[in-house]
């Protein structure tokens, strides 16, 4: 489907995917915000001017929040390779990962604890781990 939009707009792959914002993505930041309200969990805000745009920012506890998705950020488990033009996002994906080591790096020079969750963590089978996980990181020091 995505090659058939990308050829009927002109564009190719990797032009259409470049135009794919990664704000309110129903599948990572909105689950997890209902996740967050599920749970009682408070204290969160989003959109906040931090280092690195995380997608949650706990203030009070200098916690910043990042979901991963699975594939944009090269998940070790349910990553996928495109097989067209796959030295374009070998590139890619590899320049993610590093950002994302830089992003960590930068935020706990600056005295900020860094959670990242993957995608295929919201899912509802996997929802006691990663409370548990979130509950762990959100005890003050």
């Amino acid at each position: 489907m995505t090659e058939d939009l990308a050829r009927f707009h002109g564009l190719s792959r990797s032009q259409l995917m470049s135009r794919i914002r990664s704000r309110g993505n129903k599948a990572t930041e909105v689950a997890l915000a209902k996740f967050f309200r599920r749970h009682g969990i408070t204290g969160w805000r989003r959109n906040q001017p931090v280092f690195g745009k995380p997608d949650f920012v706990f203030p009070r506890l200098r916690l910043a929040v990042f979901v991963d998705g699975c594939f944009w950020h090269g998940c070790p488990k349910h990553g996928t390779k495109p097989a067209g033009n796959a030295k374009f996002w070998r590139d890619k994906l590899a320049r993610n990962k590093a950002r994302d080591l830089r992003v960590n790096r930068e935020l706990r020079r600056a005295g900020w604890r860094v959670v990242r969750i993957w995608e295929h963590e919201l899912a509802k089978k996997n929802e006691p781990r990663l409370l548990a996980r979130l509950q762990k990181s959100l005890s003050p020091l």
